[in-house]
Order: structure tokens, then sequence, then C-alpha cells
């Protein structure tokens, strides 16, 4: 199983890669497939559609079973959101004995990171607002423990063209502890054709350009916007002064 990351070759670790040019069969999301190009010629191709991620899962461990060496794409991370968890479940679920390596990725969460300067220099919580998997009251939970906490928060799967309320709610949860000039940032298709990036501060969020391609990372009460880019300090500097004055 690999993670391909946010989606260019580019951003693929060489293991990734490696492991693609050794198997025999890929199995994935169409969507991620059409992104390795022409890595998969040569190779048998099983392609998915969304929502089949437990069909995913088991069609790779049978291949995998039969002696294939088989590939399970995987965006970003596989262990992240994605389809580690599922694969495991389903070698736990049926008892079976797979030769199984999940080979990491890089994460929207580092990539649209990186494309924002260094918002998440300190604790940060990630959180999804799809609420297929999770009840919506789960996630509310954990977006006032984040806010509360002044941890910086990274949302995953903030909106939809039918879903639209959870970013709503989840910005007014937010401005419940947090300044109204907090800064945010939003990064839609990381590495991808079409790229955005996008600062703000919390009051102005634009959720139009929220969607399920779009990362939004909230900044806690110290994150400050230099030249473009987000910044939430360590305490490197506090740090100094202390040695400094200990001397």
């Amino acid at each position: 199983m690999i993670g391909t990351g946010p989606g260019p070759i580019e951003d693929m670790t060489l293991r990734a890669l490696n492991a693609i040019d050794a198997c025999d069969v890929i199995l994935g999301y169409s969507t991620y497939i059409n992104l390795l190009g022409s890595r998969v010629e040569g190779k048998e191709v099983v392609v998915f559609g969304m929502g089949e991620e437990i069909a995913r899962a088991r069609r790779a461990v049978q291949e995998a079973l039969s002696g294939k060496k088989a590939v399970l794409v995987s965006s970003g991370d596989p262990g992240i959101y994605g389809m580690a968890g599922p694969v495991l479940e389903v070698i736990h679920r049926e008892n079976l004995d797979v030769d199984l390596e999940i080979i990491p990725g890089v994460t929207a969460l580092c990539a649209c990171s990186a494309r924002l300067g260094a918002p998440i220099m300190n604790d940060f919580a990630v959180i999804s607002l799809s609420d297929l998997l999770t009840p919506w009251e789960v996630v509310k939970r954990r977006l006032e423990a984040a806010a509360q906490g002044d941890l910086v928060v990274v949302l995953y799967n903030p909106g939809s063209r039918g879903r639209r309320t959870q970013i709503e709610e989840a910005r007014r949860i937010l401005l419940k502890y947090r300044s109204p000039q907090t800064w945010v940032g939003i990064v839609r298709g990381a590495g991808r054709e079409g790229e955005e990036v996008l600062i703000a501060n919390l009051a102005s969020l634009p959720l139009e350009k929220v969607d399920m391609q779009t990362t939004v990372i909230i900044g806690n009460s110290t994150t400050f916007v230099h030249q473009g880019r987000m910044v939430t300090p360590r305490g490197y500097r506090e740090e100094e002064s202390r040695n400094a004055q200990a001397r």
C-alpha cells in the first residue's frame, strides 16, 4: 500500500515509486490512478469509484493472497484518512495472514502547510468535517476542544456542493474562542493544476472557496502573517532570551 502524496509524481516518495515499478497490479480510486500517468503502463489496473473503500481493500488483499505484488493506491498518506485502516480491518475481521507493507506519503496537511508558510509549527489538531462516517455531534465536540485549547486547527473535507453548513458551523464554534482576526489559510488542489492559495482572517473566511479539494488551516492566538506567509511561532526567541538571561 502506498501514499501518493497530494498529486504530482514529484511529491511521491522514492519508496512509493519503486513499489509501483515492481508491482503486478495497481488498485485504487480512478482519480488517484490517473495521477500516476505513464507509471501504470504494462500493469494490471483495477479501478474503483468513490465510496468503495472496503471493496478496494478486500480486492487488494485477495490479489496479494493470490501471489501477486499488489499496490493499493491511497492519496496523501494511507494512514491519515486513507486506505491503511480499511485494509487492516479486512485482515483482522477475516483473520488473514498477509505480507503487508505500508509506504507513507506526503499528506495534504504537509503539502498545504508548505504552500502557506509555517502555520503548524506548534501543536495542532486535524479534524475532518465530513459526517458520513462520524456523527456531526462528535465532530462538533472535537472542534470545541481544539478551539478551547488554542490549537492550530486543520480541517479536512470542509465542504462540498451539497454540504455547506458544516464549515459555517465550524467557523461559528471557532469564533467563540478565537479573535475574528485570526489568520486562516485555504489551499485548494495543492500541487495540482489550478492550485489556489489564499490567506484571510476567520471573520471574512470566503466559504464559497471551500470544497472537497480544499484544506483549511486556522491559526492559533499567536499565528501571524509576514510577506504573504502564515507563521505560528514555536517560542525559539523566548528560549534564546531565557538562555541569555541564565548566562
